[in-house]
């Protein structure tokens, strides 16, 4: 079977297509990819997290998760104080 691991920066990202056999789990992908391991948060396979002992599927894209670096609820108060500001 066919996966993709993906591992995203903010402006730029790293893919490797790999051969597994039937019966890989997501530990096997990444332990294969040879992407760089540091920082990374958790895994998600089409945007869903998974556990690295999650069986993949023909077609699978990994995606390798690093922490956020702002909260999202926090950075959207933000912005809607500066535009209340703004008036």
């Amino acid at each position: 079977m066919r996966v993709r691991v993906v591992l995203a920066w903010p402006r730029r990202f790293e893919e490797v297509e790999l051969r597994l056999p039937a019966g890989a789990r997501v530990a096997d992908a990444i332990a294969s990819s040879g992407l760089p391991l540091e920082g990374i948060d958790g895994q998600a396979v089409f945007g869903e997290r998974v556990d690295t002992g999650a069986l993949l599927n023909d077609g699978d894209r990994i995606e390798l998760l690093r922490p956020l670096v702002a909260d999202p609820k926090d950075a959207r108060r933000r912005r809607a104080s500066e535009r209340l500001q703004q008036k």
